[in-house]
């Protein structure tokens, strides 16, 4: 069984950091690509960041955002810095069990709950 937990969600003050985590459960976790999603009220999940050899994260939080692994945890990070009001979004974690990166949702196999982050202004 394949379960991402997420953490490290909470409120934040605009300009702040956060370092989102990821724990998965499971003993082939250095074979899954993971990757970060966020989901804002009222709009489409999107995604944010992914990670297997290599990296990925989009465009729009390029400059402000890191992914990262520790294979040796079963640990993805998110790392957010200089937060916006319009970061605010609850944010998954997913795991893909296919190769290659993945940038959408169907892209992926395994999710967690989500942790919320709220970036007042």
């Amino acid at each position: 069984q394949v379960q991402p937990v997420e953490s490290g969600g909470g409120l934040v003050q605009t300009g702040d950091s956060l370092r989102l985590s990821c724990a998965v459960s499971g003993h082939t976790f250095s074979s899954f690509v993971m990757g970060w999603f966020r989901q804002a009220p009222g709009k489409e999940r999107e995604f944010v960041a992914a990670i297997s050899r290599t990296t990925y994260v989009a465009d729009s939080v390029k400059a402000r955002f890191t992914i990262s692994r520790d294979n040796a945890k079963n640990t993805v990070y998110l790392q957010m810095n200089s937060l916006k009001p319009e970061d605010t979004a609850v944010y998954y974690c997913a795991a893909r069990i296919s190769a290659g990166l993945g940038l959408t949702v169907r892209d992926y196999h395994y999710w967690g709950q989500g942790t919320q982050v709220t970036v007042s202004s």
